[in-house]
């Protein structure tokens, strides 16, 4: 059979283009492949200054429960929080709203911001006791350049994912998370809708494309040390034969054996389609999307939602609405966050019981420290009890409903 053309016809600009596709796929394989073996250390602090893991002394790592997995215990998920230039107040208030000392914490500000702004968030991690005491929260030492819309935002997740697999492959599911977005659930809630499906499934929000031809684009992120706009080509490009394309929500929450799948791509597919979405427009919604549907390990192990829901627009609705609309919602997550420091403080006191500048209490937190709301949460408490509420309860009976819908939707069998 043959496959139609993953590039427009000739032209200076399509030669150009496919150079560049090709240089910058050799690039991306190459930069997330060296990531999962262990030879770009340099690049992230995890290990350095940065790392709240370099200030746990041996006396307050003996302190620290040991974590238990498997049946009966609560999942472990690893959070890889993403933002740029001016975020670094929200990435901290973000990782306070989802901490839960079980997890995995990858922070990272893209090159848009500056190194002060990294100092600032890595000192932020290393002055929060409860932090350096269970040594899951890690800030990447230098950004990577990025355009939300071009394939350099798939290859930085994709290296998110490759320093938490290295950092310790002990989590069960990937949940990647913008500085616009905020949990609708407690830590606790979420880990214990999570306890009730198989932990092999992924969350991916899918539908076959519709469309029939691409605009072709050209990254520079994937080139450079500094974040940059895209380059649109004036030519299209056919669907390609070799595969099926889909499309859904750029936030998913993957399994770890998915992530692996596509982190160190034991079978070809993997590394193909990341060469193919390499110039392709809005990647983040294709790439995760189309190795799943085309993998057969992978396609009947997928669940069609997100468990996210964009906050409506103010023009849309009033304050009371809006609060409304997302808390009955039943997400975990909602996204598109503005200037809303109201509503935020809202969900923060009637959702979450988050007290100011705190974290978000739940099972774990000592006796006495937290568990009213009314004071910081610390070392001490049982890190594999949740305490589920109603909102955990929801969101486990959506969770369970949706397990029982079938294989992914529109994929061959």
């Amino acid at each position: 059979m043959g496959h139609s053309s993953w590039l427009p016809t000739c032209s200076p600009w399509s030669a150009f283009a496919t150079l560049a596709t090709v240089m910058t796929s050799v690039l991306v394989l190459s930069y997330v492949s060296s990531s999962f073996l262990g030879q770009q250390q340099a690049a992230y602090e995890y290990d350095g200054p940065h790392s709240p893991d370099a200030g746990l002394s041996a006396a307050a790592a003996a302190t620290v429960p040991t974590l238990r997995r498997g049946p009966g215990y609560p999942p472990v998920l690893a959070y890889y929080i993403t933002g740029g230039h001016g975020d670094c107040l929200r990435v901290t208030r973000l990782l306070k709203a989802v901490y839960h000392p079980r997890n995995r914490y990858l922070l990272h500000l893209d090159a848009g911001a500056g190194a002060y702004e990294r100092v600032r968030l890595a000192s932020y991690v290393r002055s929060e006791q409860v932090f350096l005491e269970y040594g899951n929260v890690h800030v990447i030492g230098k950004g990577d350049a990025i355009d939300g819309r071009g394939p350099s935002a798939v290859a930085a997740v994709l290296h998110g994912a490759a320093v938490l697999l290295r950092i310790g492959a002990e989590w069960d599911w990937l949940v990647t998370l913008d500085a616009a977005d905020y949990p609708l659930v407690t830590p606790d809630d979420l880990l214990y809708a999570l306890s009730s499906v198989p932990r092999d499934l992924n969350f991916i929000d899918h539908r076959a494309d519709s469309e029939n031809h691409h605009v072709v684009v050209l990254d520079q992120n994937l080139l450079q040390s500094t974040n940059a706009e895209i380059s649109f080509s004036s030519g299209h490009r056919e669907k390609p034969d070799a595969f099926e394309l889909f499309r859904g929500s750029p936030w998913p929450i993957l399994s770890r054996a998915f992530t692996e799948h596509c982190v160190a791509a034991p079978d070809n597919l993997p590394r193909t389609l990341l060469i193919y979405f390499s110039n392709t427009l809005e990647a983040r919604e294709f790439y995760f999307q189309t190795v799943m549907a085309n993998s057969p390990r992978f396609r009947n192990r997928t669940v069609n939602h997100s468990f996210r829901v964009d906050v409506p627009p103010p023009q849309d609705a009033d304050q009371k609405a809006r609060y409304d609309a997302l808390v009955s919602s039943g997400a975990a997550f909602a996204g598109r966050f503005g200037d809303d420091e109201a509503l935020l403080q809202r969900i923060d006191e009637e959702v979450l019981r988050r007290p100011l500048d705190g974290i978000t209490p739940g099972e774990w937190c000592a006796v006495g420290s937290g568990e009213d709301g009314a004071g910081e949460c610390s070392v001490g408490g049982n890190i594999d009890a949740v305490r589920q509420g109603a909102p955990g309860r929801k969101l486990a009976g959506l969770m369970a409903g949706l397990v029982g819908t079938g294989p992914c939707d529109g994929c061959n069998s």
